[in-house]
């Protein structure tokens, strides 16, 4: 059924894809998209306050043994949690980045599900020796 949905969601583009149906224009496109992401979370920091970035270097202790030890360790320097406002405009803005990935498959007739299905093989069988 998931994968029936991500086709169907990239037939969607395929059809939906007019103005901007050149490579280029997808790549760029794609480009501006994550981008556009990139600004709606700074804005969330910044213009908003919903979250906020604490930043630093993280320490490890010498005697860390396992993974699951120097997960503890690890933070992802956000504080707070994205209002509903925030919320609605990274999902568009994700949206839209999904949307020209979709487009890019299509041009280069690659299948959205296949790929997606492969990295989470890939992830899955390489573990926390997948850090790219």
């Amino acid at each position: 059924m998931k994968d029936l949905i991500c086709d169907e969601f990239q037939n969607v583009v395929g059809e939906l894809l007019i103005r901007h149906h050149s490579v280029l224009d997808v790549l760029s496109k794609l480009s501006e998209s994550s981008a556009r992401v990139n600004r709606a979370v700074c804005k969330s920091v910044t213009d908003c306050g919903c979250l906020a970035i604490e930043a630093r270097k993280v320490q490890f202790p010498q005697n860390v043994e396992t993974v699951d030890d120097l997960r503890r360790y690890l933070d992802d320097h956000l504080r707070g949690s994205l209002c509903p406002e925030c919320e609605e405009i990274l999902v568009a803005e994700l949206g839209k980045c999904l949307f020209y990935t979709a487009a890019l498959c299509n041009l280069l007739d690659l299948n959205l599900y296949d790929i997606f299905l492969k990295e989470y093989k890939r992830s899955t069988a390489l573990g926390v020796f997948n850090m790219t």
